[in-house]
């Protein structure tokens, strides 16, 4: 089995993925989707030549430690899972070959600033989670093209995200479905994606933002706004009304339409 380069077990019902995995050292593609996998092996980021790793539609609450140690991974999908910035191992954004990171419809209430580290990411995807910031790191992810943070609970953006080229006919940039400041929906519903962009590089905006966002928080501050435990990832949340979490029936209705549809 040691020669495969591609396996398939979705829709399998799987539990778990054994350990051994890692005998499997030409393997290149692993399609896991719509099982009930609550964890993975971790030594399943010992197969140096996975190009493509699919765990959508399963249970994970938590990845394990060394995730981010893959050598050549590109594509990874933890779509429909359980997963927030506390699932996350330290590594996790130190896969630099990513290209492609699906999260969307987790749990996630903010973005770790580390996703700066990811530099050859062209697809960021975390629609359908409880975002309540997106880090001004973003900026540095020059290569991005396709930023999807709709259906989440964002009032306002990093100006730095104004850095970014995902304006255009190549390029995708997903903001509906967010409690957005009038400011911001303003010029959402005038012009769209490009409006926001345009109003979020201009000076009046910076301006804006500054006043708007709480810096400063160090991993020891608790603030019960955000969750009902500590979050360690905590390093600037914005001021005011938290917006209501996602309505969770409508996330199992999404998940069990997917699973019925398939992959």
């Amino acid at each position: 089995m040691t020669y495969l380069t591609r396996l398939t077990l979705s829709h399998n019902k799987l539990t778990s993925i054994p350990p051994n995995i890692a005998d499997l050292e030409n393997l290149q593609v692993l399609t896991l989707w719509n099982n009930q996998i609550e964890e993975l092996p971790s030594s399943i980021s010992s197969l140096s030549k996975l190009r493509i790793l699919n765990v959508g539609m399963n249970r994970l609450s938590v990845l394990p430690r060394g995730f981010g140690s893959f050598k050549s991974l590109e594509i990874l999908d933890l779509t429909y899972n359980n997963l927030n910035e506390r699932s996350l191992p330290g590594n996790f954004f130190f896969i630099d070959t990513l290209r492609a990171l699906y999260l969307g419809d987790n749990d996630f209430e903010l973005l770790p600033g580390d996703v700066m580290n990811l530099r050859n990411l062209q697809i960021l995807v975390l629609r359908d989670n409880d975002l309540l910031a997106i880090p001004r790191e973003i900026g540095h992810l020059n290569n991005l093209k396709e930023l999807h943070v709709q259906g989440n609970r964002l009032t306002i953006l990093p100006p730095e995200l104004g850095q970014l080229d995902l304006i255009g006919n190549k390029q995708v940039l997903r903001l509906e479905h967010n409690p957005w400041v009038p400011s911001i929906q303003e010029q959402f519903d005038a012009r769209g994606a490009q409006g926001v962009m345009d109003f979020i590089r201009s000076e009046q905006y910076k301006y804006f933002y500054g006043r708007q966002v709480c810096r400063s928080f160090f991993v020891h501050i608790y603030h019960p706004r955000l969750s009902d435990e500590p979050n360690p990832n905590i390093q600037e949340v914005t001021t005011g009304p938290v917006p209501p979490k996602r309505n969770k029936d409508k996330k199992l209705s999404r998940r069990t339409h997917q699973s019925q549809c398939g992959s």
